[in-house]
């Protein structure tokens, strides 16, 4: 039997902003999930966020619409290519035409549920992770000077969590007139419980706070305002975005058996 997939989302301006420069976007008929952290004066970021969400959320929803189930999963990655790439031009054009909106982009990550298997495709540091029998795994590696610095052995993981570069990403949607989304396929097993965040929520909370808070939890919904609720209590320094998808159903080994939410 296939998987059931369910999906949530939630967004909150954090304590410290005045403004949401957040955005989500959710398309629970053909399980499609964006999520956009947004950058610019005035209000310019939260234009981008929600320029790319909403695009996104329209034009590869209508696209999988269409394909009804039938596209291979790289006739998939190519749509999600071609509609970032007109979100990134409309972007780019919008800044461009208007000083107001002059150097605005956003970060991005898309997440497209085909039963077994998830194609995610991200811009910037926004994250996607997996929680899989009690552990947390990171699936997006972030564009950001921080993880270049990481990769060149110039700080280590924990230093990083104190570096002034933390929000310096080296790749974002709409601030050139190209951009190039980074594409994974993964497994898709029941009992896997995904998270899709801003890093409002990951500069917050480390990941044995997120499992816990995750393994806490009632329901999806009640896991969002958890996470949210915690990263505010952390201090709230950014706008928090988080979407949850969970998988269920379908056939399964007997060692599988595994619930992350308390019956």
């Amino acid at each position: 039997m296939p998987l059931t997939i369910e999906l949530s989302a939630a967004v909150d301006p954090g304590r410290q902003r005045s403004n949401n420069e957040d955005a989500v976007a959710l398309d629970n008929e053909v399980k499609l999930a964006v999520l956009a952290d947004g950058m610019g004066g005035y209000n310019a970021g939260e234009v981008a966020s929600n320029m790319a969400t909403s695009f996104i959320r329209t034009e590869l929803g209508r696209w999988l619409r269409e394909a009804q189930g039938h596209a291979s999963d790289a006739e998939v990655r190519r749509a999600m290519d071609i509609c970032v790439d007109n979100a990134n031009r409309a972007i780019f054009n919008a800044a461009n035409s208007n000083p107001q909106y002059a150097g605005m982009g956003t970060t991005l990550v898309v997440a497209v549920f085909r039963d077994t298997r998830l194609l995610v495709g991200h811009v910037g540091d926004s994250r996607a992770y997996r929680l899989r029998d009690g552990r947390l795994q990171q699936l997006t590696r972030d564009h950001s000077l921080l993880q270049e610095q990481i990769d060149a052995g110039l700080i280590t993981p924990e230093q990083a969590a104190f570096s002034a570069n933390k929000n310096l990403v080296t790749r974002a949607v709409g601030v050139e007139d190209t951009v190039l989304l980074e594409t994974h396929q993964h497994e898709v097993q029941a009992g896997d419980l995904y998270l899709i965040c801003s890093d409002g929520l990951s500069d917050m909370l480390d990941d044995a706070g997120m499992v816990q808070l995750l393994l806490a939890s009632d329901s999806l919904d009640a896991a969002c305002s958890a996470l949210i609720d915690a990263a505010n209590d952390a201090g709230g320094k950014d706008n928090i975005s988080v979407v949850l998808v969970r998988a269920s159903g379908g056939a399964s080994p007997a060692s599988r058996f595994w619930w992350p939410f308390r019956r």
